[in-house]
């Protein structure tokens, strides 16, 4: 069993997204980080870093429970453990990881930044905002040629480094730009969107958020204030 200790975000979704593609037996518990959940000493017991994800696998390394945090090192942590969704041919292997290396060091932080200073910081900066959009953009523009030479990211078939990226591009609006702009990545996203597995990850712990809201006053605190960065 797999405790998958999360939120229904672009990072949350790439391991709910994992978890439903391989079948594996799995629980969401929800790890609310509007209101301050990723804070509390059970969670940064599992995730030091504040930040979700985080899983415990009850039946881990040795048949001993092991957790993990890290998006990207879950995904490879559940590809090794089911054999799936990462090549074992060496070449496919590490094109697959330089394309998950790729979404977890430029596609999320930079997304990421867009979404905040386009879409959630108090005062509107446009060094900011043209900045993020900018290198949104281009970002789109290296995975708009990639896909135009492969099916998928790391080659024809569909791997974690697709599962990683995917669901940062659902929200593509928030960055500035459309899939018009991108022919080659709206033909991959409709594929993805097509995949059962998928389509049931997108959905995991959408029922506990809600219907979507502006922040509150403290729920910025939490997220982006101080109770964000105090010493813990």
């Amino acid at each position: 069993m797999i405790d998958a200790y999360s939120w229904p975000t672009p990072n949350g979704h790439k391991v709910h997204i994992m978890l439903e593609e391989t079948g594996l037996e799995y629980k969401a518990h929800p790890i609310n980080i509007q209101k301050g959940d990723q804070f509390n000493p059970d969670f940064l017991a599992i995730s030091p870093n504040n930040r979700i994800p985080a899983i415990v696998d009850s039946d881990g390394p040795g048949g001993k429970p092991y957790s993990l945090f890290e998006s990207g090192a879950i995904l490879i942590y559940l590809a090794d453990k089911t054999g799936m969704f990462l090549p074992k041919d060496p070449v496919a292997h590490y094109d697959c990881l330089q394309w998950l290396m790729w979404q977890v060091g430029g596609v999320g932080p930079m997304f990421g930044q867009a979404h905040h200073f386009r879409g959630y910081a108090p005062e509107k900066i446009e060094y900011g905002i043209d900045r993020y959009t900018k290198e949104a953009g281009r970002l789109y523009g290296v995975m708009d040629k990639q896909l135009g030479k492969s099916e998928y990211l790391a080659g024809p078939e569909v791997t974690i480094a697709d599962f990683a990226t995917f669901p940062w591009t659902r929200s593509i609006d928030r960055q500035g730009h459309s899939l018009d702009d991108f022919p080659n990545v709206k033909r991959w996203s409709d594929a993805m969107n097509a995949r059962p597995g998928v389509q049931r990850g997108v959905t995991v712990l959408e029922a506990d958020r809600g219907e979507r809201k502006e922040l509150t006053d403290e729920e910025r605190a939490v997220m982006f204030g101080d109770k964000q960065f105090a010493k813990r």
